[in-house]
């Protein structure tokens, strides 16, 4: 298993300064990605927790130049929310200049005033649908193919795409789901599962799901990966968190790699540059150094 760093991007007080003092402490600690959170004009009712936040991609692109040994991966991009072949491009773009270190995240969100908001309020209840054409457009596109692309959002015959991305179409595209249509999505479709406040034992109840999905698509089962919230001081109340003493949740994780999971994003909760630093080096001293 590896680890990754759920950059501070959002809630009052994220700032370029936090971002930054995350991203270098996860390259220096040698945990080998960082991700970005998606969310774009949310209601007010939402605004303390996503009210403020840096954009995904553009905020991947910067971290991505200024630190060339992490990959980037967004958990996860909202992608009926966006123009799909923009986004083609502009994950492609970052791609190439990363020399192939993206991890692209995506679902389709759950929140119909946001898609209100951004114009799309017609996607939100085909929102899945949208998400699976966006896949098969994306790979098309991504392999350098000039052939007609034709779909139920998306039509097009004369094009030109590029620069491809430097991975190509085996840039690996991960997606996040809670109900069973959007994990029987992931087994079918994507390269990686990515679990959003699920524990060892929830995350093992879907497994199954995804497993046969894959089984029945022909497709090996799909990568798997969570973002969990670490508590260090035991302050949270609601919601799955891993929290105790370092054995406790050092013993918290090595469950999740009994179940397969390969890597953990981590999300600390803190965007002061100086409370970033402390709390993952203390948990990388603390925590993960009993599990090296």
């Amino acid at each position: 298993m590896d680890y990754g760093l759920i950059l501070p991007t959002m809630t009052e007080g994220a700032s370029a300064e936090g971002v930054e003092a995350g991203a270098e402490t996860a390259a220096r600690l040698g945990w080998s990605t960082a991700w970005t959170t998606d969310h774009v004009l949310i209601e007010r009712a939402s605004a303390s927790e996503y009210g403020r936040i840096f954009e995904a991609v553009t905020t991947l692109a910067y971290v991505g130049g200024r630190h060339p040994t992490l990959r980037l991966g967004a958990s996860v991009i909202v992608v009926p929310q966006r123009n799909a072949v923009l986004l083609a491009k502009e994950l492609a773009t970052v791609d190439a200049l990363t020399r192939g270190r993206l991890i692209a995240g995506v679902g389709i969100g759950w929140n119909e005033i946001e898609y209100g908001n951004l114009a799309m309020s017609d996607r939100f209840h085909v929102r899945g649908a949208y998400l699976e054409e966006t896949i098969r457009l994306w790979r098309h596109l991504w392999s350098g193919s000039t052939e007609p692309f034709a779909g139920r959002f998306h039509r097009f015959d004369d094009f030109a795409f590029g620069p491809l991305p430097a991975q190509g179409s085996d840039l690996p595209i991960v997606i996040g789901a809670r109900s069973d249509a959007a994990i029987r999505r992931a087994g079918r479709l994507a390269d990686g599962y990515h679990a959003t406040g699920a524990g060892p034992a929830l995350i093992a109840e879907r497994i199954p799901i995804l497993r046969a999905a894959s089984e029945a698509a022909g497709r090996p089962l799909p990568a798997i990966s969570a973002r969990v919230r670490i508590d260090l001081a035991g302050s949270i109340t609601s919601g799955y968190r891993i929290a105790g003493t370092p054995d406790e949740m050092a013993a918290e994780i090595r469950r999740f790699g009994n179940l397969g999971v390969g890597h953990l994003a981590f999300a600390f909760g803190e965007t002061a540059p100086e409370r970033v630093v402390a709390a993952m080096e203390r948990f990388d001293r603390d925590v993960l150094t009993l599990l090296r």
